[in-house]
């Protein structure tokens, strides 16, 4: 069975939980894009994990791949897997040897870069824009490179040249494309994780023709891919589901199964048109309440009203077989709530969002009233244990996308995951 898992939002939509949820049944965990801009976060009893690129299946023990769409940076990596291990977790990792690598002139480039925009994107400033640029233009240091001194050598010679002379036009410092210490580090972890490398596809495939379980982990959400979400104020790799078979080498006709989190509410980090988004006491009422602040930046997230526009576009974008709510918990003691329903486009009613950025950016929400709560629903284990009004909010949410919301998250912690039939 191969199932894909995506954020349905602007991410930040409780990923990492999900997955950490549905992994104990897999046997394959594998990250098909992104790099450590994303940040999962996993509750497990008084432990939390906060992962970057490690796939969130690590807790359970399970075998973890990293593939070719993703961008690394290696340090990150081996800090992570460092971290997991000395908190007594075994870590089975397999790296695509075709993974592209974040090199320190990447995040050179990048923050440059971010400093010199005058409307700036909001980039977590980690070169992972400039290294999706370098797999594209065929430039790029892969994860086999830093397994052989020499190759990685022969292709600084061919690359770094470019690489300083762009640096030293926007004011930085050249000398970090062949900064020694930098390279011997990565060299170091290559020789660390050079029995870690494998054909990520080929392991797939041959995982599925054995009747195994594959899970592949998203990052990100529909609205920061980069061809469908609001450039420019997205980010540099495709979010969507469909992306996860290009990636990994898997076709689509042995895909299974998707699953789409979202939010009941809405949030986004960084620049970027965003309709429902609260600029008042209730925006710094959720922003506190669901502790709305990046996993990797720790930037504040802006919190808005569930946008049921947007959300009917990401069904169409991914393909949803079926839906995760989280963070319903969130919503308790508010009342009345608001769902976002349609756009008011200069006076023209929207029930779906609008290609151009510009006009999204011009788009009102026109809300529906729907009764809230006031009991806190954190313990709750069973759905009939949820206020009438929780399960009305639920239900309307799935009517409104046509899609079934098999799961409820009313906390952090894996525990506190309502199952529906």
């Amino acid at each position: 069975m191969f199932t894909i898992l995506t954020g349905a939002q602007f991410g930040d939509e409780g990923k990492g939980k999900v997955v950490d949820l549905l992994a104990e049944k897999y046997d394959i965990i594998v990250r098909f894009q992104g790099g450590d801009n994303a940040g999962h976060t996993v509750k497990v009893g008084d432990k939390t994990y906060k992962l970057h690129l490690t796939p969130s299946g690590v807790l359970f023990g399970k075998r973890l791949l990293i593939g070719p769409g993703v961008v690394l940076n290696p340090r990150v990596l081996w800090e992570e897997i460092d971290t997991l291990r000395h908190s007594g977790l075994e870590v089975d990792i397999g790296i695509d040897p075709k993974t592209t690598i974040i090199m320190p002139y990447h995040i050179e480039l990048d923050s440059l870069r971010e400093k010199a925009r005058s409307d700036k994107i909001g980039t977590t400033k980690r070169g992972i824009g400039y290294a999706y640029i370098d797999k594209i233009a065929r430039d790029e240091v892969q994860m086999g490179d830093l397994t052989d001194p020499a190759r990685l050598q022969a292709k600084l010679e061919e690359i770094a040249p470019a690489k300083e002379k762009a640096i030293a036009d926007m004011g930085g410092d050249p000398t970090v494309v062949r900064f020694q210490p930098y390279l011997d580090e990565y060299l170091e972890i290559g020789a660390r994780l050079k029995d870690s490398l494998t054909d990520v596809s080929l392991e797939i495939n041959l995982a599925l023709d054995d009747d195994k379980m594959v899970l592949a982990e998203g990052a990100q959400g529909a609205f920061l891919d980069v061809i469908h979400g609001t450039q420019k104020f997205v980010t540099s790799s495709f979010t969507t589901a469909g992306s996860a078979c290009a990636n990994l080498g898997v076709g689509p006709v042995r895909v299974d199964n998707v699953v789409g989190v979202l939010k009941a509410y809405l949030t986004r980090v960084g620049e970027g048109p965003m309709p429902t988004e609260l600029k008042n006491q209730m925006g710094e009422h959720l922003r506190e309440k669901g502790h709305e602040f990046g996993t990797t930046t720790g930037r504040p997230r802006r919190c808005g009203w569930f946008d049921a526009v947007l959300a009917r576009k990401s069904v169409y974008l991914n393909g949803y077989t079926e839906l995760a709510l989280t963070k319903l918990d969130v919503l308790s003691g508010m009342d009345p709530l608001k769902v976002c329903v349609s756009y008011d486009l200069d006076g023209e009613l929207l029930g779906y969002p609008p290609e151009s950025t510009e006009e999204f950016s011009r788009c009102i929400p026109v809300y529906e009233d729907v009764p809230g709560w006031s009991e806190d629903i954190t313990a709750a284990q069973e759905y009939d244990e949820l206020p009438k009004n929780a399960r009305e909010y639920v239900e309307w949410l799935e009517g409104l996308l046509q899609v079934d919301i098999s799961a409820v998250s009313v906390g952090p912690g894996r525990e506190q995951t309502i199952y529906r039939e």
